[in-house]
């Protein structure tokens, strides 16, 4: 996974951007231009609004490029009490939760509270996406193609593990739910595999396309 972090001060607040990870989700420019604004250098200017404001705005990043550290005694980001994916129409899976992404070693990779995976499978910065979905002119709908769960909210979070099996899906480790555009539990499980070689005919679940078309990951 590519990391090209930059940070952006202000008296109250400091903005880190990873920019290998932002997919121009745009939640900052459209939450508070003032400070986000990619027509003005810097792009990021976070003295020009209250930390608080600056704070929840970044919390909307759906992918984690965005950060911040309070140096005025304000709250820091909370890890999220559940786990919750997203399933972005046409585009990636969003995830929110106590997360770790690890490798076959299981050696953690990354840690985060917030991160975009590829299912489209043309990611140059796999397991994360990077907006290639658009260039191939992927299609994959938010609606779940099978639903083997009760879709009721999982008791007790814990920490949800990602392993991208080598040439194979996107393995969760841990309980999560997946969420619908509204924000309501359609589906919860406590392990399961997910497509990103963007060829399941059960899609978001891995159905072993993987193997038919091919697919390989670095």
């Amino acid at each position: 996974m590519k990391s090209k972090i930059k940070t952006y001060s202000a008296d109250d607040i400091d903005v880190t951007y990873d920019i290998p990870r932002c997919i121009h989700a745009k939640e900052c420019v459209n939450g508070l231009r003032a400070v986000f604004d990619e027509k003005k250098r810097p792009w990021i200017q976070p003295d020009q609004a209250p930390a608080d404001q600056v704070a929840e705005v970044i919390l909307r990043c759906p992918t984690g490029a965005l950060h911040f550290e309070r140096k005025d005694g304000g709250e820091a980001e909370q890890t999220p009490d559940r786990n919750t994916v997203e399933l972005a129409e046409n585009g990636p899976v969003y995830v929110r939760g106590d997360v770790t992404i690890i490798n076959e070693e299981k050696e953690a990779l990354l840690e985060d509270t917030r991160v975009a995976l590829c299912r489209c499978g043309a990611s140059k910065n796999k397991p994360l996406c990077d907006n290639s979905h658009l260039d191939i002119d992927f299609e994959a709908s938010t609606e779940l193609a099978s639903k083997d769960s009760t879709g009721k909210p999982i008791e007790g979070v814990t920490e949800l593990m990602v392993e991208p099996a080598p040439d194979g899906p996107l393995i969760l480790m841990g309980n999560f739910e997946i969420l619908d555009a509204s924000g309501n539990v359609v589906y919860s499980d406590v392990d399961t595999a997910l497509c990103r070689c963007g060829g399941s005919k059960n899609k978001p679940f891995c159905d072993g396309s993987h193997h038919i078309i091919g697919f390989k990951s670095e």
